[in-house]
């Protein structure tokens, strides 16, 4: 496995090796101060697994770096590290293609589990813009039956709802519940409909609002 960390602080970057490191064994990792110089490794590494990318770097500004890597590696997988969890932070990056947005203030645990369920399809949202976007502490989970109840849609789809807000991809969810993948599709554009969201993160924030979790 090979991955790149994009980030203008080298502390930041050699404090991200040790972490890395513990993915799975014979991880290497790759380091950019800049977007220039982390466009000039990707285009050399060809095999990258994954980018770390620091939203704030001194040859580009806002989302410049995030769609720039989108454009020329749209097949790479990308994840924003950053200091910052405000929740429209976090769905901007999500909108524009990030597959997880990572406070950089999270446990090496919290790391290594978000980046992990990335590398299986699944796209992670940080905890705490979540409770920052309801406004509330963490909210009680409730059942399939409740969450069918209260918006409106089958038990099957509540279960759906339940996966795609823990993170899981189409794939993944198709798996675990035994259901074809385009089953699966239509049961999230059925959450969508009832939550009047377009994107997961905007799923996902709009659940806890309703108080409803994973």
């Amino acid at each position: 496995m090979k991955i790149l960390i994009v980030d203008d602080h080298h502390i930041i970057r050699e404090g991200m090796r040790p972490v890395l490191t513990r993915l799975e064994p014979g991880v290497e990792v790759l380091e950019a101060g800049n977007f220039e110089e982390a466009l000039w490794i990707a285009s050399r590494n060809p095999e990258l697994d994954l980018v770390l990318l620091d939203l704030r770097l001194p040859d580009v500004a806002g989302f410049a770096a995030l769609s720039g890597l989108q454009e020329r590696f749209p097949s790479l997988p990308v994840v924003v590290m950053s200091g910052e969890d405000d929740p429209e932070l976090v769905r901007s990056a999500i909108d524009r293609g990030a597959l997880g947005y990572i406070p950089k203030s999270s446990s090496g645990e919290v790391i290594l589990g978000a980046l992990r369920l990335v590398l299986s399809g699944g796209t992670y949202v940080p905890r705490e813009a979540i409770e920052r976007a309801s406004g509330a502490s963490p909210p009680p989970q409730h059942s399939p039956d409740e969450v069918s109840q209260r918006l409106g849609i089958t038990p099957r789809q509540a279960e759906v709802l339940a996966l795609l807000l823990a993170g899981k991809s189409n794939k993944l969810i198709s798996r675990e519940l035994n259901l074809a993948e385009s089953t699966v599709k239509n049961h999230v554009a059925a959450v969508f409909k009832a939550l009047n969201v377009t994107t997961r993160v905007q799923a996902v924030l709009a659940a806890a609002k309703l108080g409803i979790r994973s």
